[in-house]
C-alpha cells in the first residue's frame, strides 16, 4: 500500500503548486482542485513546533477533495520534526515536505528554511528521522546554494546527502538565496536562474525524483522542463494566472481538464462561496486566490475590482452572491 502511495503521489508531482505562505491555505487550494484534479497542492510552511503544540485543527486541516495534498513542514530539530511528520501522517497528507528553501527573516531567526543548506548533515539528520517516524513520503523543497556557495559543488553533494539518508524526491528551486540583504521577493527575483544547473542534476542522480521550480510561468515552459526533469513546482504563476497554468493542466496525464473554460470555474464556485458565506465567515478567504482568474482576458479587471472592493462589504450569504455575481457579470460573454 505504501509503495502506491508513494508512486501515485509522484505521478501527482509531474506538475506541483509550490508551498507559498500567506498564500497557498485550503481556501486556495479547494480553487486549485477545482481546476485541476490531479496537480500535487502543496500546504504552506508550517512549523514543525506550531504541529505539535498549536491548534491542529486550524494549522492541518483540510477537505479531502483537496487531495492529493503534501505538508510542508518548517523546522531544524530531528526529533521535533519527526513528530511533526507522524502527525501529518497521521492526518491524511500523502507527503511530508521539509523546508530547505525560505530565505525570509523568520525562518533564518528559526534556524530553518534557505538557511540548512548550510548545514547538511543536519538536514540529513532530520529527514532520517522523519523517514523513520512517518508512513508516508518524506521529501525534500530546496535552493541552488546560499550566499557565498558554489552551486556547481553544493547542490550534487547535498542531494547525495539526502539520497544516503533516504530521501528519494526533491524539489530544486534554480535560484541560489542571499540571507543577507535581499528581501523574499527579491530572492524570487534577482538570483540568477540556472536551470541547466538542475537538469544536470537529473542527469547525475536518475535514480531520484527530481523537480524543478523557479521562475516558471508557463504550460509551455512545463513541458519544456519536463523533458528533462520527472516533475515542475509553479509557484506565483499558478497564483497570479491560475487558468494558465492550471486550467490545462491535466492534459500532462493525458486527461481531458475538469472545465473548459474559466467561466466554468467561476461559476462552479458560485455555491462554494455561497455556502461559506452562510457560516458568517467573510467570502474573500476564497475571492483572494481567484483575482487572477480571467488574466489576460476581456473583463479580468471589473473582476478583480468587483471582487477586490465588495468582498469587504458582503455580511451574509445573500450579500455574498450579489457581490459574486456582478463578478461574473463582468466577464460573461453576451449569447
Amino acid at each position: 500500500m505504501e509503495t502506491e502511495q508513494k508512486s501515485e503521489v509522484a505521478i501527482a508531482g509531474r506538475l506541483s503548486v509550490a508551498p507559498m505562505m500567506d498564500w497557498t491555505d485550503r481556501y486556495c487550494r479547494v480553487f486549485h482542485r477545482r481546476l485541476s484534479a490531479r496537480a500535487l497542492l502543496y500546504t504552506e510552511m508550517v512549523t514543525a513546533q506550531a504541529v505539535i503544540h498549536g491548534d491542529r485543527q486550524r494549522l492541518l486541516g483540510f477537505d479531502a477533495a483537496e487531495q492529493p495534498v503534501a505538508l510542508q513542514l518548517g523546522g531544524s530539530d530531528p526529533a521535533e520534526l519527526a513528530e511533526a511528520a507522524r502527525i501529518g501522517a497521521d492526518a491524511g497528507y500523502v507527503e511530508i515536505n521539509l523546508n530547505c528553501g525560505c530565505p525570509s527573516d523568520r525562518v533564518q531567526s528559526g534556524c530553518f528554511g534557505a538557511v540548512l543548506m548550510k548545514s547538511p548533515d543536519l538536514v540529513a539528520e532530520c529527514v532520517a528521522r522523519m523517514i523513520k517516524a512517518s508512513p508516508v513520503e518524506v521529501t525534500v523543497k530546496c535552493r541552488i546554494g546560499v550566499d557565498a556557495q558554489e552551486p556547481e559543488q553544493v547542490l550534487p553533494a547535498f542531494i547525495a546527502q539526502m539520497r544516503d539518508a533516504g530521501v528519494r524526491r526533491i524539489a530544486i528551486h534554480a535560484r541560489k538565496a542571499w540571507l543577507q540583504g535581499l528581501s523574499p521577493k527579491d530572492n524570487r527575483e534577482i538570483p540568477p536562474l540556472n536551470y541547466p544547473l538542475v537538469h544536470r542534476m537529473k542527469a547525475d542522480f536518475p535514480d531520484l525524483d527530481l523537480s524543478i521550480n523557479g521562475g516558471i510561468d508557463s504550460m509551455d515552459a512545463v513541458r519544456d522542463h519536463l523533458r528533462v526533469m520527472d516533475g515542475v513546482m509553479v509557484g506565483r504563476a499558478a497564483y497570479h494566472q491560475p487558468w494558465q497554468i492550471l486550467g490545462q493542466a491535466d492534459l500532462l496525464w493525458g486527461q481531458n481538464p475538469p472545465f473548459d473554460d474559466p467561466v466554468a470555474v467561476a461559476q462552479d464556485m458560485r455555491d462554494v462561496i455561497g455556502a461559506h458565506a452562510a457560516t458568517g465567515a467573510p467570502m474573500h478567504r476564497y475571492t483572494r486566490h481567484m483575482l487572477g482568474l480571467f488574466h489576460g482576458m476581456p473583463g479580468a479587471r471589473g473582476w478583480r475590482r468587483q471582487l477586490s472592493e465588495g468582498a469587504a462589504r458582503a455580511a451574509d450569504r445573500a450579500s455574498a452572491l450579489a457581490v459574486y455575481d456582478a463578478a461574473l457579470a463582468e466577464v460573461m460573454v453576451p449569447a
